[in-house]
């Protein structure tokens, strides 16, 4: 059972990781709730004057008097957000005047969704492909930034057959949702290929850790799944990537972002400005810092992981790429588009007025 830290009265931090890491390998991906964790200690030594900070904010007006408190949800499992335990580590959101408590969702990401825009939360990471089509039908949730790209596979046996996407017409392809931002992102793929990923592709719903038995015992002959598990299983030469979200034009597009409560847009605009930057300058430090960033997000991490894995996954993602403004809308509109095509938009959305709807430049004067 998780424990309390006595000295502020809150769970202690790693006793629920403790818990969270056992609980998730028992349970169907999607059984977890919320678990809140407490600040860690901030680390000294990082020059801020010497590291070059995302400048879009400079002329704003600063975020004064007592430190806003904010609550900010995310998956501790995945190693893509790894920019929010770096932006608590290296003093981000202290920079900007904010105290930042995370709340974890290891479970579905639509719990995590529902969070921000019930106000349970103030503000997330999550995964562009998941979060559109709920806010297609009205979350009152903003998107203010990408953070990076790259994190989701398509693995097989080695021994397989299936070396490209194009060999999954007709296969059977275990995923962790059915509704998962990996299913959709590779249905894209596979419309853009002439297949029809509703037709020609049978999907099975597996538990996101046991994907690998299911190749294992011959019930499907591929799956999906995200970083850090995907990364784990291909240190096995058994296993083979056969695609992934930075193939082709997606190399350049985000696929996490950053979403706001839209109260808080709308109430607070210099708070919201304010926890955009420090999530920004934490992708930056951490596409600049690998080896430091790996250790801010160990403490989360698979047990398997090592740290040189972890610094490895965080080379891989994209996380000098993080798109706010036009360009981040011109992203939003694309996705919007991508899912259309294969018929989880509805065919009378307008795209472009959606992209305007959901997304929002925070540092626009």
């Amino acid at each position: 059972m998780p424990t309390k830290d006595h000295r502020n009265g809150s769970l202690d931090r790693r006793t629920l990781l403790r818990a969270g890491v056992a609980a998730a390998a028992a349970l169907p991906l999607g059984a977890l709730g919320a678990q809140a964790f407490s600040p860690r200690a901030i680390r000294s030594g990082v020059d801020f004057s010497a590291f070059p900070f995302c400048r879009t904010s400079s002329d704003a007006p600063a975020l004064t008097g007592a430190p806003r408190k904010l609550k900010l949800s995310w998956n501790a499992g995945a190693v893509c957000l790894v920019p929010l335990p770096v932006a608590i580590d290296n003093g981000f959101f202290r920079k900007q005047n904010l105290d930042v408590e995370l709340v974890n969702y290891s479970g579905s990401t639509d719990q995590l969704l529902e969070a921000i825009a019930t106000g349970k939360t103030d503000a997330g990471l999550g995964m562009a492909l998941r979060w559109l089509k709920p806010l297609e039908q009205g979350f009152d949730v903003k998107i203010a930034a990408g953070t990076h790209g790259g994190c989701m596979r398509v693995l097989t046996r080695t021994d397989s057959g299936v070396n490209g996407l194009a060999d999954l017409k007709g296969k059977i392809v275990a995923v962790g949702d059915l509704a998962g931002p990996d299913k959709n992102f590779f249905s894209i793929q596979l419309a853009k290929l002439g297949i029809d990923p509703n037709r020609d592709v049978d999907w099975r719903a597996y538990p996101g850790n046991l994907l690998n038995v299911a190749v294992e015992k011959g019930e499907v002959q591929a799956f999906l799944s995200a970083d850090p598990l995907a990364y784990l299983w291909l240190k096995d030469s058994a296993y083979k990537e056969v695609a992934s979200n930075l193939d082709g034009d997606y190399r350049d597009k985000s696929c996490c972002i950053v979403g706001l409560r839209g109260s808080l847009v709308r109430e607070e605009p210099i708070v919201a400005r304010a926890v955009t930057q420090a999530l920004l300058d934490a992708a930056m430090f951490t596409a600049q810092n690998p080896q430091i960033a790996a250790k801010s997000f160990q403490p989360y991490a698979p047990k398997a992981a090592t740290l040189a894995d972890l610094e490895a996954m965080v080379r891989y993602h994209t996380h000098h790429h993080h798109p706010t403004g036009e360009v981040l809308k011109r992203e939003l509109k694309a996705y919007a588009d991508d899912l259309k095509a294969i018929s989880v938009f509805k065919p009378s959305t307008d795209t472009v007025k959606f992209a305007e709807r959901i997304y929002v430049d925070v540092f626009a004067v």
